[in-house]
């Protein structure tokens, strides 16, 4: 059950850790389960009996190869090398934190050491998202306590005003308004500038819900003006201190698990080749059994060794075993799912995807909820219409005014699309959107309209407003 929810990449660096503790697994292209299984159930009696048997060790040393893995790592070095050879290694690049960036910008401005010192401090204080959360009277108080720099909330707003210079622009901010400010003052002045900060500095809660009207009539500006104007606030940054972090952000590549391609009219399903490795038992420990047949010596470390040996030998075949079934059970469930949601992998509608839960594949194919659960979560599948999670077939069913099930995916679609067609000067409401869903034949309440519109992401009627 742990191999199966694992998706590709997770369990490749499974199999490599099972390779790597277990020596007696191997991976090779011309080796199989059922060759191995063979000569498995042929030598059982060999080693399940060994205290009865007549063996010869030949030229194999048991107590040796047991005592390799505690060979010192010093024993397998080589000596050929002088002190003075240099060392050919590349170099590599290091990455320089946000705040150690900031530091070293700090570095450029002509500053007393108590104002460096409130500096630096200020830049500690600031958050990865490029703001400073801590009021001014907090930050003295901190100072005093921790550092022993003792100073007033005047000194630091100028201090404060300094580190707000560095960037990028609008890091040391303290909310919103004033990270927007900061960077509008560092734009090259204009009339669409000039008019940006004055709403953000007099009308910002007028501008945060949108009311446009209320602008045009503070400032007395044309449509046009004040369109251009919220152009240049929509280009700003909120997070700045976000920006320099992203080129160093860890990127998670998706490797879809399954494909589905429709050739001549119909599905065809594949398992990514990296799910399904050719794995074989070690030959070399089949052979060391089969030498304890003519030994005539029993001592204790041989029947430790023989034990050793079977113990690997029962490990690699379970792992074995359990791939193999970890690969009938994800193309047995996502053929069933394949199946189920036909019609959408044919044609790539989402309005054709039909309601479908756990329960209906598990009673497809015959297995516990738990295990589809297992698939469906961390399995991506590539289809010609991109890839996709596969959880995200699952739906409840709701009845349209038909009589029909429709899957609840199906009637987000339909919003998404009802907002996306709205007029943008006057955006629809919750309750308007859920009488255009009635209209088209989709019965469901305000609340539920309101739920699926933040399940999609998208904003209130007034916030969706536009000039």
């Amino acid at each position: 059950m742990k191999l199966i929810q694992l998706p590709t990449q997770a369990f490749e660096q499974r199999l490599q850790e099972e390779m790597v503790e277990n020596p007696a697994l191997e991976g090779d292209v011309d080796a199989t389960l059922d060759s191995y299984e063979d000569s498995f159930d042929n030598s059982n009696d060999d080693y399940d009996d060994y205290d009865n048997e007549h063996i010869d060790t030949g030229d194999l040393n048991i107590d040796e190869y047991l005592s390799n893995d505690e060979t010192p790592d010093y024993k397998y070095q080589t000596n050929n090398y002088s002190d003075d050879d240099e060392e050919k290694s590349l170099p590599i690049a290091a990455q320089m934190s946000f705040h150690q960036d900031l530091i070293n910008q700090l570095n450029t401005f002509i500053l007393t050491d108590e104002d460096r010192e409130i500096a630096e401090f200020l830049v500690g204080s600031i958050e990865d998202s490029g703001y400073i959360r801590r009021s001014i009277q907090d930050i003295v108080d901190d100072m005093a306590f921790t550092q022993g720099i003792y100073t007033d909330e005047k000194t630091v707003e100028r201090i404060l005003t300094i580190v707000q210079q560095l960037e990028p622009s609008g890091v040391g901010a303290r909310d919103l308004q004033e990270c927007l400010l900061i960077q509008l003052k560092h734009k090259t002045p204009t009339d669409s500038v000039s008019l940006a900060i004055d709403i953000i500095d007099k009308q910002f809660d007028a501008f945060t819900k949108k009311h446009y009207d209320k602008l045009l009539q503070k400032f007395d500006v044309s449509k046009e003006q004040l369109k251009k104007a919220i152009d240049e606030i929509e280009k700003l940054n909120p997070k700045p201190g976000g920006s320099f972090d992203s080129s160093s952000r860890v990127v998670e590549h998706v490797v879809p698990d399954f494909t589905i391609r429709v050739i001549d009219g119909e599905l065809e399903l594949t398992l990514n080749s990296r799910n399904a490795p050719e794995l074989h038992v070690s030959k070399d420990y089949q052979e060391m059994l089969k030498t304890y047949k003519d030994s005539s010596e029993k001592s204790s470390a041989q029947k430790d060794a023989v034990q050793f040996i079977k113990q690997k030998l029962d490990s690699a075949k379970w792992f074995i075993d359990a791939i193999k079934q970890r690969q009938e059970t994800l193309m047995v469930t996502m053929n069933a799912i394949m199946h189920f949601q036909y019609e959408y992998f044919l044609e790539g509608e989402e309005t054709k995807l039909k309601p479908m839960i756990l329960k209906d594949i598990a009673d497809m194919i015959g297995l516990d909820i738990s295990t589809v659960s297992r698939v469906a979560n961390s399995k991506y599948v590539e289809t010609p219409y991109g890839t996709k999670l596969i959880k995200e077939f699952f739906s409840e069913a709701m009845k349209n005014t038909e009589g029909e099930d429709v899957s609840t995916i199906e009637i987000k679609k339909i919003l998404e699309q009802v907002i996306a067609e709205e007029d943008k000067n006057k955006p629809l409401p919750d309750e308007d959107l859920a009488v255009i869903l009635k209209e088209r034949g989709y019965p469901i309440a305000r609340r539920t309209v309101a739920k699926y519109r933040e399940q999609l992401d998208i904003p209130v009627a007034r916030l969706r407003k536009k000039i």
